[in-house]
């Protein structure tokens, strides 16, 4: 009887030293994934930080005073390091967009059909985007005002009148998901121009301009980026130059950041900024919008930001 007792005290020290074991493991496994999230975070933040000396760094490119210097706002890749972080920032002026309240219609046709539409459905989506921002409610003949997205099934209209973002594009009837993701990074509401500038248009804005297309659009790019000044011309058509300078741009820069940690941990910012730098007591520069690339963070701005990012 004893001995059996005895056997039963063993078993049952076994048995508890097994599940503290395996407590043990699991505190240990938990811990080192709390461990590994607070690094990943850690690390995030840090990219983030570094996406943010981009911005930072490209306002001050912009408004360099040795034009020589200064960055040029077409495109090309600008590389730096930062707190062990590689960044890559990419500009590009506003004016070179399609505007989505001035642009021509030929222009937003032609936008449409370097997107991929056919020549049809891209006329009829201009004209539907020229009903979205007209103030009257005379559908074009292949437009769309409120008969035509009630007869869609849409309980909305058309604004009718000037778009209030670039995300309001994908509300008119005819846009779809896949279209807008292509378009997005052409378009604007900030240049007031009736066609894009080529000195800083992005390839697919380069193709809405009438006359324009894929080959030579590119062609173009890869010319422009070959200039070491924002002021040197660059040749666009035979027998015809196309100049830098200030005239008929925008003072609104699109700015694109990448910063990369060592270890591949990312972050990707999307800014659209305005340069204000007028004196010693403004900042140099808001936000008109502010995105980050992962879903669920982005912010679009509807007060101006400082350098730190603090509101006005």
């Amino acid at each position: 009887m004893r001995r059996h007792q005895q056997g039963v005290a063993l078993l049952m020290v076994l048995w508890a030293t097994a599940l503290l074991g395996i407590m043990l493991a699991a505190f240990a496994v938990s811990m080192r994934t709390e461990g590994l999230q607070a690094r990943y975070q850690f690390d995030q933040v840090r990219a983030r930080y570094a996406a943010e000396a981009g911005l930072a760094r490209a306002v001050y490119g912009l408004t360099e005073r040795d034009m020589r210097r200064r960055w040029v706002d077409d495109g090309r890749a600008y590389r730096f390091d930062f707190d062990r972080a590689r960044v890559t920032v990419r500009l590009y002026n506003e004016s070179g967009k399609v505007d989505l309240n001035t642009a021509a219609p030929p222009v937003l046709t032609g936008l449409f059909r370097a997107a991929g539409l056919d020549p049809e459905r891209a006329e009829a989506l201009s004209e539907a985007v020229q009903d979205w921002r007209d103030p009257d409610n005379a559908a074009l003949p292949n437009g769309a005002e409120r008969a035509q997205y009630h007869a869609a099934g849409r309980d909305d209209g058309p604004r009718n009148g000037p778009f209030q973002s670039i995300e309001e594009l994908q509300r008119v009837l005819g846009m779809t998901p896949a279209l807008y993701a292509r378009v997005a990074p052409a378009i604007t509401i900030w240049s007031g121009r009736t066609q894009p500038d080529p000195l800083s248009a992005p390839q697919l804005a380069l193709q809405a301009i009438p006359g324009m297309d894929a080959q030579r659009a590119a062609n173009f790019v890869g010319l422009r980026q070959q200039r070491t000044s924002a002021l040197q011309a660059v040749p666009f058509e035979p027998g015809m130059v196309v100049s830098g300078g200030p005239g008929g741009r925008s003072d609104s820069e699109t700015v694109q950041v990448q910063a990369r940690l060592s270890n591949g941990v990312r972050a990707a910012l999307h800014a659209v900024i305005r340069l204000d730098g007028n004196g010693a007591d403004q900042w140099p520069y808001s936000v008109l919008h502010w995105a980050w690339a992962n879903p669920g963070q982005q912010q679009p701005a509807s007060a101006s930001r400082s350098p730190a990012g603090a509101a006005r």
